[in-house]
């Protein structure tokens, strides 16, 4: 079984090549339906492939387990996706194999991968992606295990480490960017565009400075609503913000809409009626909300997520011990998936019927007849005491069957063979089951 990841992020691409790759959780489920069928049109060899997809402002990546690579169809499906050539997406792309996918995907949910160094939002989106990739019936045993272990890896980080410690997130690093241009937050007025997790974040950071006033703008009025009565504000439609814009000193926005909702013309038009008072303004979107043109405007101060980059590594260099700590908890937990990997695979120099036997299906299938062993035995303990023989007469007839269906097969491959086929019998049934005597005798 192979795995590989394919991903761009705020360190390989720029923020207008992120939009082209950004996917709202609806779009999921349908996303990964073209992917994995054309993996599979790809080659006969991908029928049961397994796909996942993260995306957030700061990264798009796809995960992949199947029985062979196909790293650069992956590429070429994503660029087609996109609308940008394969060589454009690959000189902005990173494209990682088994224990590599295994050591980012851990590092991405334990919070060493992102913008804010050891944020916790990225572990809840990884959740958010591993939910929709079930829902969609794309992910599989192999994906489900990576995922999995990068959640406990990421709880282990997280409780283990201070690598959260003192860091700033990208709301509060928005504040710290209006106080350098308001003298008082508590005499503005702030509008929130979106209703989503971003946007209560960034709600609450700037709430917690008592500006005068705060709005909602929210496609839907009711999540608005929910959002604007926590933090004592108003709710007003999507629709009625080019009108009112001109109210607000600043403004945050972080929306799924794929295309700009704030334009330069409402922007100018808002300008105009604040007689050139200075507007704030955030755009948090990928894509972005804010028309790019808007940065031009002599009297607006807007910021994008990749704007946020410097304020965001402040006092990162404090943390480097509890990133020294988080690595090492995280190449244990790639240690621990590769073995896992490594008992699905085929052992090493099988021939015949074993070559293509992994060895978890081995396991199985013993399980799977020790059970049916002890199933036949305890039926027939259950006849016996039913027509009142003796319990531990019983019991002694029960363990007798038991042992003698183990050692069956073993006795009679000791039998059989020459001399020195059955000499290495001997050696490997002496470590199977004489394992306390073969350990003391050393």
């Amino acid at each position: 079984m192979a795995v590989w990841a394919l991903g761009i992020n705020h360190t390989t691409a720029p923020l207008d090549l992120r939009g082209r790759f950004a996917f709202a959780l609806d779009q999921i489920a349908p996303t990964l339906q073209g992917l994995r069928q054309s993996l599979a049109g790809a080659s006969a060899r991908h029928p049961q492939i397994e796909t996942a997809i993260i995306s957030t402002c700061n990264r798009t990546e796809i995960y992949c387990a199947g029985n062979e690579s196909a790293v650069d169809h992956t590429l070429g499906w994503l660029a087609q996706s996109g609308g940008v050539s394969p060589a454009l997406l690959r000189s902005h792309s990173y494209a990682l194999e088994d224990g590599l996918v295994a050591r980012h995907a851990f590092r991405v949910a334990s919070g060493l991968d992102s913008m804010v160094l050891g944020e916790a939002q990225i572990l809840g989106q990884m959740k958010d992606a591993v939910r929709a990739a079930e829902t969609a019936g794309a992910l599989g045993t192999t994906l489900n295990q990576l995922f999995q272990r990068s959640f406990a890896v990421a709880k282990e980080v997280r409780s283990s480490t201070e690598i959260g410690a003192h860091s700033i997130s990208m709301a509060a690093a928005a504040v710290r960017l209006a106080g350098q241009l308001f003298e008082d937050l508590s005499d503005i007025r702030v509008l929130f565009v979106g209703a989503g997790e971003m946007i209560e974040l960034a709600a609450t950071h700037f709430a917690a400075k008592d500006p005068k006033a705060i709005a909602i703008a929210n496609r839907t009025l009711e999540r608005g609503e929910k959002l604007a009565t926590r933090f004592g504000g108003e709710v007003m439609r999507l629709a009625d913000l080019p009108d009112r814009l001109h109210e607000f000193d600043a403004v945050i926005s972080c929306t799924a809409s794929s295309l700009p909702i704030i334009g330069l013309g409402a922007v100018e038009r808002a300008l105009k009626k604040r007689r050139h008072r200075p507007m704030f303004m955030v755009d948090l979107a990928v894509p972005r909300d804010i028309e790019p043109e808007v940065k031009a405007l002599g009297d607006v101060y807007l910021y994008t997520v990749d704007d946020l980059a410097t304020v965001v590594q402040t006092a990162q260099a404090s943390r480097q011990a509890a990133v020294a700590q988080a690595e090492a908890i995280i190449d244990a937990g790639v240690q621990s998936f590769m073995h896992w990997m490594d008992l699905r695979s085929p052992p090493a120099g099988a021939s015949g019927a074993a070559s293509g036997a992994a060895v978890v299906p081995l396991i199985q299938q013993l399980n799977a007849q020790a059970d049916e062993w002890r199933a036949a035995e305890i039926a027939r303990a259950k006849k016996l005491l039913a027509r009142g023989e003796d319990l531990d007469a019983v019991l002694e007839a029960l363990s007798r069957g038991l042992t003698q269906k183990m050692l069956h097969g073993t006795m009679a491959e000791l039998r059989a063979g020459d001399a020195e086929a059955r000499a290495q019998t001997a050696q490997t049934v002496s470590r199977l089951f004489l394992r306390s005597q073969t350990k003391s005798s050393l």
